[in-house]
């Protein structure tokens, strides 16, 4: 049973509303640590977005996260060109990863036209190759700590790709609100952790590493359930040495249902 577990995630309190909201109706204690912050490009990126459309002239834009739309429409408001951008971005065919993704972009009144079945690099892959979308040129505005993985697998399936940077990940720096999870890490009260991205194990590592010796680190996330939001993380905990479960369905509830069947089968 999960109830009377504690959980980590690691997202940030703000971020980490849904989950938190899953533990405590299971009478589970969730615990929001922030592993990663944004770097911004700066308002330049609205520019650069657009510019990139203006000479690409893509027939679809995919949007991989919230985080992403967010960002892009929040400088668009603030440099006066949110209409623009608006315009700009209807004038493809919409693509968002999930449903997170989806009504981000719907507040800023977009349209989308596909979801993909699987929230991942592979259920867009899937998407378009139901489409025999072959010769059709894709825009993606993204992170710069993104892998190469979808441009690659898009560009298998016949497309023409282009990334477009919008900010880049760091570990988080204020580590002040770590020091809840430390104190309940080191004295083994800390059941299971959720990661939620490739970016948030790196950045997990880099402020645990500040405070623990790597192999002692291991052996104490051995005693714990670690869960990996999708593939992609798991590749990335794996290269820490520590094997995680992987939700079948790549969302925040889906891992936290992954967490949630490893405590009722313990």
């Amino acid at each position: 049973m999960i109830s009377g577990k504690t959980i980590a995630i690691t997202r940030s309190k703000e971020d980490s509303k849904e989950f938190i909201e899953l533990a405590t109706k299971e009478n589970a204690i969730p615990l929001p640590i922030p592993t990663i912050e944004l770097v911004s490009k700066g308002d330049k990126i609205v520019d650069e977005f657009l510019a990139d459309i203006k000479e690409f002239d893509p027939d679809y834009s995919v949007f991989m996260s919230s985080r992403a739309v967010k960002l892009l429409f929040d400088v668009a408001k603030n440099t006066g060109k949110h209409r623009q951008l608006q315009l700009a971005v209807a004038n493809t065919i919409v693509m968002a990863v999930g449903p997170k993704t989806k009504e981000a972009l719907e507040q800023e009144g977009i349209k989308v036209s596909y979801v993909p079945t699987k929230y991942s690099s592979v259920g867009v892959g899937e998407t378009f190759t139901r489409l025999n979308a072959e010769g059709k040129k894709v825009i993606v505005p993204r992170s710069g700590a993104s892998t190469e993985f979808l441009a690659k697998l898009l560009q298998k399936i016949g497309l023409v790709v282009k990334e477009n940077h919008l900010y880049d990940v760091q570990a988080y720096s204020d580590t002040v609100q770590w020091n809840e999870f430390k104190e309940s890490f080191s004295k083994n009260k800390v059941d299971g952790i959720v990661f939620t991205s490739a970016s948030s194990v790196r950045g997990f590592f880099e402020i645990m590493l500040q405070d623990h010796v790597q192999q002692d680190l291991l052996k104490q996330l051995q005693k714990l359930q670690i869960v990996a939001i999708g593939p992609f993380t798991a590749e990335e905990l794996k290269k820490f040495d520590v094997e995680p479960q992987v939700a079948n369905v790549h969302t925040v509830p889906g891992a936290f249902e992954a967490m949630k069947n490893i405590f009722s089968l313990a």
